[in-house]
């Protein structure tokens, strides 16, 4: 749209089915990369992506045209495709229902990436269910306990 300006930076958090650890250090890279197209190939842009064996998080810049629902549910199907095909497990990868969104400004996206880059050694700390839920907190975000993720330890 011609005379549209915008700045718009929204975290995605999601968390993998039954947060089973299905994203092996060894093939992380990979499923990033195939994720950066999707989200490339949306005419989004791509910040910052990184997660832990059982979650993932995204920085993206998003254009006012975006529906962020649209997007995430191309991220989850064309990946789960992708990660099915590529890397056949006797547990079929799928990503859980729902997603986080999180909003920032420009001046706390250095923060944001550095917080994203730096997860291997934040979940040392952290657990990621711990992690969400204050990020529904900090974000004043209502929700149900039963709703929130599939957990395999509960």
């Amino acid at each position: 749209m011609a005379g549209t300006y915008s700045q718009i930076y929204i975290q995605i958090v999601f968390a993998v089915g039954h947060r089973r650890n299905l994203i092996h250090p060894s093939i992380e890279d990979e499923i990033y990369k195939y994720i950066t197209g999707v989200i490339t190939n949306k005419g989004q842009k791509l910040l910052a992506i990184n997660g832990m064996p059982d979650h993932i998080h995204i920085l993206l810049g998003m254009k006012p045209s975006c529906c962020l629902s649209d997007l995430v549910r191309e991220i989850k199907k064309s990946s789960n495709e992708f990660i099915n095909t590529k890397w056949p497990s006797k547990h079929k990868f799928y990503w859980q229902g729902g997603f986080g969104a999180f909003s920032y400004s420009y001046s706390a996206l250095d923060n944001v990436i550095r917080y994203i880059q730096n997860q291997k050694q934040h979940h040392r700390k952290k657990l990621f269910k711990q992690e969400y839920k204050e990020f529904l907190t900090n974000y004043k975000v209502e929700y149900d306990e039963k709703y929130l993720f599939e957990w395999l330890d509960d």
